[in-house]
């Protein structure tokens, strides 16, 4: 095998062969067991602000890891340089380093018998054929849609088109090897607007594997600026205990904050607030949390897990009730349990709503906040304290009065997922948690 010219990209076949060639190095070096993950990516983005061009990137990173075992000790080496030579060396350096770690009796390969069998289409790859000339009058396409939208808007930080694609491959000493491609579009644009000498910023965005999914330019730029000048004119609000709507852009991190508290090294860690939840009724018997790794052109979806493991649907939580965690090998042996084919993270979590959308569902709080965006990193995943800076808008009876900012949402996640009152039907699905709109019956909010 020749050294492979810098310039050139690594498909599937490639990959997969270097991996074999560090697999058989390491097993003449005499381990136990290892594992290499091979990746080769590509990428185009473009900025444009106040209609010239403020950025121009492309990418072309490629890498190698790999992960021995010997003696259950674990030694990691990894290297850009995709070269015969450079593999070995990396292998040797792993090899040497599993000499000096501590013993580790949990450490090791996932069992081979649950190794995937079948590598699916999930029809995640659809190269854009965009070049830099188009992705910049998109750009500039999007961005001037945005600032027509209203005279206010006086200012932009720029809009981005960005397409990427990414080749993966891994395989094991168990004998499992498998790659597939994927590919990430999106068209994003952010926009300031001023009233009374008081500024405000927004944005919007579109993203999807596959270009034909993706919003138009103008589209997206029509939304940021929708979404800016309604932000115009926000006020304080006085300290109250009122029902919550998180826009489901926001809803996924909520539910989100679940299901970090459930993964596999939280709960051996004993550092989470679910801890030893299995089998609670931790929301409302209408609260149904689905893994669904097989979708077509999902942003989570994968025929195996970063160990090879197959994966397959689940039910993390089922009329409220929490039925399992997310594990990988390692985390399992921790807990005495199972892997659960999430090395990696999950994949694909979809949180089905009921039948109303955010409108409907505003019309249903009554009087309450309609949650925007979030600011700061206030939650706990060890005690579930829940505090954030929160921009919005207020309702009075079912109707969007005016905007609020300088305000904290507050309470524990707990008290909250128990609190939760409606799910919407207006799913997001540019994430790997597909949810809609929440309701939470009622938060502390401290405003003024």
């Amino acid at each position: 095998m020749g050294t492979i010219a810098k310039s050139e990209l690594l498909g599937r076949a490639e990959l997969e062969s270097l991996i074999t060639l560090a697999l058989d190095e390491a097993k003449t070096q005499g381990v136990d067991q290892a594992e290499v993950a091979a990746s080769q990516d590509t990428g185009l983005s473009a900025t444009a602000r106040l209609g010239d061009v403020e950025s121009l990137e492309y990418t072309n990173d490629r890498g190698i890891g790999i992960t021995v075992f010997k003696d259950s000790r674990k030694g990691s080496a990894s290297t850009s340089d995709m070269s015969p030579a450079a593999i070995r060396e990396a292998v040797t350096k792993a090899c040497t380093f599993a000499t000096l770690t501590a013993q580790d009796e949990f450490s090791g390969l996932a069992d081979a018998d649950l190794m995937c069998t079948d590598v699916r289409d999930l029809d995640l790859d659809h190269p854009w054929d965009v070049d830099a000339t188009k992705a910049i009058e998109m750009a500039i396409e999007s961005e001037a849609a945005g600032l027509e939208f209203d005279k206010r808007i006086s200012n932009s930080e720029g809009a981005t088109v960005s397409t990427n694609r990414g080749t993966r491959a891994y395989g094991n000493s168990h004998g499992f090897l498998g790659g597939y491609s994927r590919t990430s579009h999106s068209i994003t644009c952010v926009l300031l607007a001023e009233a009374d000498g008081v500024m405000q910023r927004d944005y919007h965005y579109t993203s999807a594997r596959s270009s034909d999914d993706l919003d138009t330019p103008a589209e997206v730029g029509r939304r940021a600026g929708e979404k800016t000048v309604e932000r115009l004119g926000a006020r304080k609000i006085e300290t109250t205990r009122a029902p919550v709507l998180y826009v489901p852009e926001l809803a996924r991190g909520f539910i989100g904050h679940a299901i970090s508290a459930i993964a596999g090294g939280a709960q051996y860690r004993r550092s989470s607030f679910l801890l030893d939840a299995v089998g609670e009724t931790l929301f409302p018997d209408f609260v149904n949390i689905q893994e669904r790794p097989h979708l077509p052109k999902g942003m989570a979806s994968a025929p195996y897990d970063a160990e090879g493991v197959g994966t397959y649907d689940r039910d993390i939580v089922s009329e409220g009730v929490l039925q399992g965690y997310i594990l990988s090998s390692y985390s399992a042996r921790r807990l005495g349990l199972a892997t659960t084919a999430n090395a990696g993270g999950a994949q694909n979590l979809i949180v089905p709503g009921g039948d109303k959308d955010k409108q409907a569902l505003i019309k249903e709080m009554g009087t309450g906040l309609v949650v925007s965006e979030l600011i700061g990193q206030g939650v706990n995943g060890v005690t579930g304290d829940y505090s954030r800076g929160v921009v919005g808008h207020w309702v009075e009876n079912g109707e969007v009065q005016y905007p609020v900012h300088e305000v904290t949402v507050a309470g524990n996640l707990r008290d909250l997922y128990q609190r939760i009152a409606a799910i919407g039907n207006d799913q997001d699905e540019r994430s790997g948690i597909r949810c809609g709109s929440i309701l939470v019956e009622e938060m502390t909010i401290a405003g003024a």
